[in-house]
């Protein structure tokens, strides 16, 4: 009998690489897809994807595997980057990784590969997958430093009953071991940060090229005018760095923060001070729910909730507003919540979903 076909998605870094290698070592045939999703600027010093390619062909020669390489680029911009400027437009802050996740990674790529004869795909992605009589579970990862569940929160019982993350269970540290004993060109290779598409250039630059710059006044809370924005679009809720205050003269020496927007007045509103109360919320509404296992959780339950990705989880409260909203409570107050990102609930291990904060 032939051995299972599966496809994995390699991106040039040691996640993927090694998850490759753990699969062809498990015996599996498998094949690697290098996804292209990004082409307005891949001359420049920002784009890495020549690079990448050319790691990731190095890794499928010394694992042995064959890569094939696809261009969703146009697929991106429609399913993924429209979205993400229309969120900017209206004020908030998106969150493009998740919304990556769910309509190319997880999506244009499974169907791809399916039509390449695999029943499966696999991905670098720090996350567990457990079947249970119910169906399909999202589970955190071993190394709770790299956890990316909060990302995959979107993805659906179809799509996870034919993925494997073969790092679930593995420290990162233990991943680079596994890359260097291996020989694998990139088991030093720095992670990438920062969003799939922009990469490591500077963000406001990149926007700048998309979005008009509409300035208007930043206020503090009493209302006294203490500068000018470039753009409501350009600031986000708890941004400290490029703010453009000083120091006020008779005030504290406390560093300015973003606090809110007014689209309809446009103005920014900023506050002095990390623990200025403005920063601190106790609840938070979100929309556009999306649950792993099709059907929302109980009311009642023992959950707790991200509201941003590298942040540790908070006990709440959960209560459905009709099937599209939910309101979630803290006892714990949490810091600068950013409409746009999104809220993320989890019942111990186990990933159960959110939605869109409002």
């Amino acid at each position: 009998m032939s051995a299972e076909r599966i496809v994995v998605g390699l991106s040039g870094g040691v996640d993927s690489a090694v998850s490759a290698l753990l699969l062809k070592r498990a015996g599996y045939e498998v094949v690697g897809l290098f996804m292209k999703n990004w082409e307005d600027d891949d001359d420049d010093e920002y784009c890495s994807t020549r690079v990448d390619l050319v790691d990731c062909a190095s890794v499928a020669d010394v694992i042995g595997i064959d890569l094939e390489v696809v261009n969703f680029a146009a697929e991106y911009r429609e399913r993924v980057f429209a979205g993400f400027l229309a969120e900017y437009s209206a004020g908030r802050t998106p969150n493009p990784d998740i919304l990556c996740n769910a309509e190319i990674k997880f999506k244009a790529f499974l169907e791809h590969a399916l039509a390449m004869g695999a029943r499966r795909i696999a991905t670098g992605h720090y996350a567990g997958v457990r079947e249970t009589a119910a169906g399909f579970e999202l589970l955190r990862a071993a190394d709770r430093t790299k956890d990316q569940s909060y990302f995959l929160h979107r993805l659906n019982q179809a799509q996870l009953a034919r993925v494997l993350f073969p790092l679930a269970e593995l420290k990162k540290t233990e991943v680079r071991r596994i890359a260097e004993e291996a020989g694998l060109p990139v088991h030093a290779k720095k992670d990438s940060t920062g969003i799939c598409f922009i990469g490591e250039r500077p963000f406001r630059e990149f926007l700048n090229r998309y979005l008009p710059k509409q300035p208007g006044p930043m206020r503090t809370p009493e209302g006294r005018r203490v500068g000018e924005h470039i753009g409501l679009a350009f600031y986000t809720i708890g941004q400290r760095k490029g703010i453009g205050v000083g120091g006020m003269k008779g005030g504290t020496e406390d560093a300015w923060y973003v606090a809110a927007k007014d689209l309809a007045k446009n103005e920014l509103l900023v506050v002095q001070g990390h623990d200025h109360p403005l920063l601190h919320r106790h609840e938070l509404g979100a929309a556009d729910l999306s649950w792993v296992s099709a059907t929302a959780p109980a009311v009642a339950g023992a959950y707790s909730a991200k509201t941003r990705y590298r942040q540790a989880d908070t006990p709440c409260r959960v209560a459905f507003i009709g099937t599209q909203a939910m309101r979630l409570e803290f006892d714990d107050p949490q810091w600068a919540i950013t409409p746009g990102q999104s809220a993320v609930l989890y019942a111990g291990e186990v990933c159960l979903g959110g939605g869109v904060i409002q």
